[in-house]
């Protein structure tokens, strides 16, 4: 194939990228109530996309440095690249906030059971 665009590791980058955490986000949003291992759950999942998401950003600058496109190059293998990084750098935020959010309501309602136990 001469381009990276028409690989398969293409479609799984955006498929990591967009599609699966929009469908994420969009399922928390719409949710009225949802359990804390739910939420621990999807933060768990967003810190992996977040991983697969790198290996696939650097296989793709692998495959675009040996593809004979420029325009692939311009995208995988230049400073641009380092813009692309940004999305796995925002999910494996989001994932890392939502499990220290789960970590300190616990942490919290322990609390409050110590000090109503040993009142």
């Amino acid at each position: 194939m001469d381009s990276v665009f028409l690989e398969l590791d293409f479609l799984s980058l955006v498929m990591f990228s967009i599609v699966l955490p929009i469908g994420i986000y969009v399922y928390l949003m719409r949710k009225q109530a949802i359990s804390r291992k739910t939420v621990l759950l999807f933060g768990v999942i967003l810190i992996g996309i977040a991983a697969v998401d790198i290996f696939l950003l650097q296989h793709m600058t692998a495959l675009a440095k040996a593809s004979p496109s420029q325009f692939d190059d311009k995208i995988f293998a230049s400073e641009f690249s380092i813009a692309l990084y940004l999305m796995p750098g925002l999910f494996a935020g989001i994932g890392v906030n939502m499990l220290s959010h789960i970590l300190l309501g616990h942490l919290v309602d322990a609390e409050r059971r110590f000090d109503h136990e040993h009142r």
